[in-house]
């Protein structure tokens, strides 16, 4: 069962699902990052939920790390849709 508290990426971005996953199956390095994006916003829900202590500035450290991820993989969706567009591909 899914937290509320959870920010999966498909979730935050949904106008852009259909590039994530097809991301997913050929690009190693996006694929890397949202390992990453995943494993982050899982600890900070187990901090959010009190299952796993930390100081405020540990979680704030996590919250920017998640920003950061996201912000890159959105970079590398970004990149993907302006590729498929110039060249004639629906994203």
């Amino acid at each position: 069962m899914q937290s509320i508290l959870n920010h999966p990426l498909v979730v935050d971005l949904p106008e852009h699902k259909d590039t994530i996953h097809a991301l997913k199956l050929g690009n190693a390095h996006l694929r890397h990052l949202l390992d990453q994006y995943h494993a982050v916003d899982e600890e900070i829900v187990r901090i959010e939920t009190e299952v796993e202590p930390a100081s405020d500035e540990r979680t704030e450290q996590l919250k920017r790390r998640r920003l950061v991820l996201k912000d890159d993989l959105l970079a590398i969706i970004l990149k993907a849709e302006a590729a498929a567009r110039s060249a004639g591909v629906p994203a």
